[in-house]
């Protein structure tokens, strides 16, 4: 494996500034298309190296070096490094490979610990040809020795021989007055992400998740190609689309969904607030005119990788509108006016919403789909469930198939005690209406104190649209016996994921009264406020901070696209919609944590036109 496979080189946008302690201002050189490499010189000394295409620059990684991080997922970051004065300011670079860069720097300069410096006498007398090797990848001594130089370190008042690396929560950008505002404590504390660990893997653990057609997958998507990306559900479609809008610059690139809970999920916004073009029902003319607004016009412009997620509930005719606005604000025939597209679902789950009488038609369906989409690939390893059977039993019901021995099955778990350590099984209802008086109804018969927790958002006047995209409410209300469902991963490796089933045990009596829930994983655990940050209105960033719970004794199905659940009831007698029987079946990670209720076989319904065209696609 070469070592710009695991991360020693990366592309981006690049400000170096010299900084003069004695003068008032930086001398700054800005790079807008740099190569940064990690390397050795011929005293193997560690070397960054800042290429413009033309003479690269050297900066030697000694003395006290310092990370600023805060803004990693942006792709921005920045160097500091102490005794050459000079700080090199980091943006528009794809954030996984800004993360793996980082990481690599880190480990390599700590494990290089007590290293003698070269003087400048040597370098003057030395023979050796200037030379630059990109660094090796990442060997466990390395790890080794860098969290043994760490722990030394930290035991030591002083840096050892002058070595330091610091790792900032703020990106080095921020303004005077905010850095004044940082406490002591964020000086010096690492982001969580870029620390090191014992374990190898961690460096290379976004590579290593990915399996062999995802891999597939994003190299099609690097390569520029516009791609349609589907699969059954839980085969990792929304986890693959996070490391592509990882992979990709962030600048040019666009996150969409085509619901606000599904945009959440991968970081981005709906597709109607990306287009600005309202429903998309206005006349052509119209909608060209509302999407040369200033800032709805800037949004088409500086878009080249246009991602769009739960693609099977985007229609034709506005399919058709967008691929028609983007030729004409970017001025360009290319299909979608030379936007690479990546778009995502499963055609064979939730339709379209129609309206009265409206026949409306998939995407797929539109007139430029053809032209726009080079490539349609297939996720086919299933990963939300490990049950053989059952995943046989749930690609029948996708394809429209109920057979006797599928109705069987599924008649017979109407039987099943899925409910435990006071933890109930969870309704999925086809209806909105249903969940909310359900939950209020059930939560109102518990005996106990009321706990109300209200959210802190970035905008009090734009609430409507943080609650239209993020998975948890502004106001939660939870009482003793509760059940809940965690709504964000905090921890996967002790089953602590999107949704995880509970139960509120008690409440804090210090503090803020935080909830603790035991979980049908086995773990107990204080909830405590977590942040969703995605793009709202016009680009601007909208975050809310709450606890990631819902009530869950009941879901819509609809919502419940992306989780996995633990313990399910299903009632399928108000089923509407093609497709929507497997939506709600596929979300249980089981046969045994599933209990359907009333099943008639006559619910399982595929779409003749999309098994048509998913005919063409194998």
């Amino acid at each position: 494996m070469q070592g710009a496979e695991l991360g020693a080189r990366i592309r981006g946008s690049v400000t170096i500034e010299r900084l003069d302690p004695r003068g008032p201002a930086p001398k700054r050189r800005v790079i807008r298309d740099a190569s940064l490499a990690l390397g050795r010189n011929e005293f193997r000394e560690l070397v960054l190296q800042v290429s413009d295409g033309k003479v690269p620059q050297s900066f030697l990684l000694r003395g006290e070096v310092r990370l600023f991080t805060r803004f990693v997922r942006d792709g921005k970051g920045a160097l500091r490094l102490g005794p050459e004065h000079v700080q090199v300011l980091i943006a528009n670079c794809p954030p996984d490979s800004l993360k793996r860069f980082l990481r690599l720097l880190r480990i390599k300069y700590d494990a290089a610990g007590k290293t003698k410096p070269v003087t400048e006498r040597a370098r003057l007398l030395s023979s050796l040809p200037r030379t630059f090797d990109t660094i090796s990848p990442v060997q466990l001594r390395d790890v080794q020795q860098a969290s043994s130089q760490r722990a030394r370190s930290s035991c030591e008042a002083t840096p050892v021989n002058g070595q330091a690396l610091r790792d900032r929560g703020d990106n080095g950008l921020c303004s005077k007055q905010q850095r004044r505002a940082r406490t002591g404590s964020a000086e010096t504390s690492a982001v969580a992400d870029l620390k090191c660990s014992k374990k190898l893997s961690l460096l290379m653990h976004s590579q290593m998740r990915l399996s062999q057609e995802q891999s597939i997958v994003l190299s099609a998507v690097l390569s520029g190609k516009n791609i349609f990306i589907t699969g059954s559900a839980g085969t990792g479609k929304s986890y693959l689309l996070k490391k592509i809008v990882g992979s990709l610059p962030p600048k040019s690139t666009y996150a969409t969904a085509s619901t606000g809970v599904a945009a959440c999920h991968i970081g981005g916004t709906t597709l109607h607030a990306f287009a600005g073009i309202g429903s998309g029902k206005a006349p052509l003319d119209q909608c060209i005119e509302l999407a040369q607004r200033t800032g709805v016009r800037q949004h088409w412009l500086s878009c080249q990788h246009l991602i769009i997620d739960e693609i099977s509930m985007v229609e034709d005719k506005f399919f058709d509108k967008l691929e028609a606005v983007a030729r004409a604000v970017r001025k360009r025939d290319d299909p979608f006016g030379g936007i690479q597209l990546i778009i995502c679902g499963d055609f064979l789950q939730l339709p379209p919403v129609s309206k009265g009488n409206e026949e409306t038609k998939f995407c797929f369906q539109a007139k430029s789909w053809r032209k726009c989409i080079h490539m349609n690939m297939e996720l086919t390893e299933v990963r939300r469930q490990a049950d053989k059977s059952f995943i046989s039993l749930l690609r029948a019901i996708r394809l429209g198939r109920c057979t006797d021995e599928v109705t069987r099955q599924l008649r017979q778990t109407v039987t099943n005690r899925i409910e435990r350590d006071g933890i109930l099984a969870t309704r999925l209802c086809t209806h909105k209406d249903d969940v909310e008086l359900t939950n209020e109804k059930r939560l109102q018969q518990l005996p106990g104190e009321m706990h109300s927790y209200e959210a802190v958002d970035s905008d009090p006047m734009l609430v409507k649209a943080i609650d239209a995209q993020c998975p948890v409410g502004h106001c939660i209300e939870l009482k003793p016996g509760a059940q809940v469902i965690l709504t964000k991963n905090l921890d996967v490796s002790r089953g602590l994921v999107n949704g995880a089933r509970g139960v509120v045990v008690e409440f804090e009596t210090d503090g803020n009264g935080l909830p603790r829930v035991r979980f049908l994983c086995g773990v107990t655990e204080v909830i405590r406020l977590e942040r969703w940050v995605f793009k709202g209105p016009a680009g601007i960033y909208l975050s809310r901070q709450q606890l990631p719970l819902k009530l869950a004794w009941a879901i819509s199905i609809h919502k419940s696209q992306g989780m996995s659940l633990d313990c399910v009831e299903i009632s399928l007698s108000r089923v509407f919609e093609s497709g929507q029987a497997y939506v709600a079946l596929s979300r249980a990670r089981s046969l045994e944590g599933l209990r359907v209720l009333d099943f008639d076989p006559n619910v399982v319904r595929a779409n003749q036109h999309v098994l048509q065209f998913y005919s063409y696609l194998s």
